[in-house]
């Protein structure tokens, strides 16, 4: 628990320092007009968005999991909800809570249904720097676009990102592929361990492994798996969007594709529910990148955080009740090492 505690309060005192920076030079009135002023229809189809983006997560969830078994949407849904509104309040709790969620319904191994989140993370990265490679490369710079040091250490930055996610897409692709040499030579090394240590972690690297399946899957499969990535992005760059048009910022759609790739930096800060990070990167993006109004453009990013986290926040509160737990059950499987221990057996 002290563990958890002293990431909490590193993680508190990141936060209160990126929003120190995010609103050191804001004008305060001009910031509540632009918030005043926004155009609540363009909000509201933020918040429906919002909701349609963790839609589609469940459903690409059900096809990552298919080679293990078959989970209802319902049941994929209410995970995906209760495990993301859970990490906005205890990080990294959703990676945890997603897959023994589902195992106490269908006879999913934790550690393999972990896998399947390994998974969704990498082909979340794909995704994100194919939207990011097409607007360097391909789309037209939008004329708001201010070209400097910041936009050639962006193209620098998204090419070794690439070669990283790639490297770990070979890595998985190799250990699924050799499962059995792989865990053979691991199992080795496990037998000098204590038995009460290589027992458990031997059924770990199995269930691991199985996980993995859907590498192997036929092509028409992970196609389906790639369209439906791409339209969770999609649906994500839509909702910034409305955002945009909400404030009156004059961008074209696909300028959120480079936000997009701000904030996949800015949100890996480890702060509770993302605050301080997500604020900072939106702020870079729309103030050093496009130009906007400081104000406006903080206005934006205040808004787009509200909007896209009290919805799943609270739908995943209100689907606990469907789970059997309480928000104390949750934080003791995040923090407790026996609950942790029961999570990946």
């Amino acid at each position: 628990m002290t563990g958890q505690r002293g990431r909490l309060l590193v993680g508190a005192l990141l936060a209160a320092a990126l929003l120190a920076l995010f609103f050191r030079g804001v004008d305060w009135t001009a910031l509540g007009q632009a918030l005043r002023g926004a155009r609540v229809s363009a909000l509201g189809g933020l918040v429906l968005v919002t909701v349609a983006v963790y839609a589609a997560r469940a459903w690409r969830w059900g096809d990552l999991l298919l080679p293990l078994g078959r989970v209802g949407y319902a049941d994929l849904f209410s995970a995906t909800m209760v495990g993301f509104a859970s990490a906005l309040l205890i990080p990294r709790a959703g990676e945890l809570l997603r897959p023994w969620l589902v195992s106490r319904r269908h006879p999913i191994p934790i550690s393999a249904g972990f896998a399947t989140i390994i998974l969704e993370r990498l082909v979340d990265l794909v995704t994100v720097l194919a939207l990011f490679a097409l607007y360097l490369f391909a789309l037209p710079a939008p004329a708001a676009q201010v070209e400097g040091r910041l936009t050639e250490l962006l193209k620098i930055g998204g090419a070794a990102t690439g070669v990283a996610a790639l490297a770990v897409l070979v890595f998985l692709l190799a250990l699924h592929a050799n499962a059995g040499r792989v865990v053979g030579a691991l199992e080795r090394l496990l037998a000098r361990a204590p038995r009460w240590i290589s027992e458990p972690l031997g059924r770990i690297l199995h269930s691991f492994s199985a996980g993995l399946a859907v590498l192997r899957a036929p092509a028409p499969h992970l196609a389906r798996i790639g369209g439906q990535s791409l339209l969770v992005w999609l649906l994500i760059a839509l909702g910034f969007h409305l955002n945009h048009v909400a404030f009156r910022i004059d961008l074209p759609f696909h300028a959120t594709f480079l936000l997009i790739a701000f904030l996949v930096v800015g949100v890996a800060i480890p702060t509770p529910g993302m605050v301080g990070g997500f604020h900072a990167f939106y702020l870079i993006a729309l103030h050093q990148v496009y130009g906007v109004d400081r104000a406006t453009a903080a206005a934006a990013a205040v808004a787009a955080h509200a909007l896209t986290n009290l919805p799943i926040l609270a739908f995943g509160l209100g689907l606990l009740g469907r789970e059997g737990l309480s928000l104390g059950r949750v934080a003791q499987v995040a923090r407790d090492e026996q609950s942790l221990q029961e999570v990946r057996s």
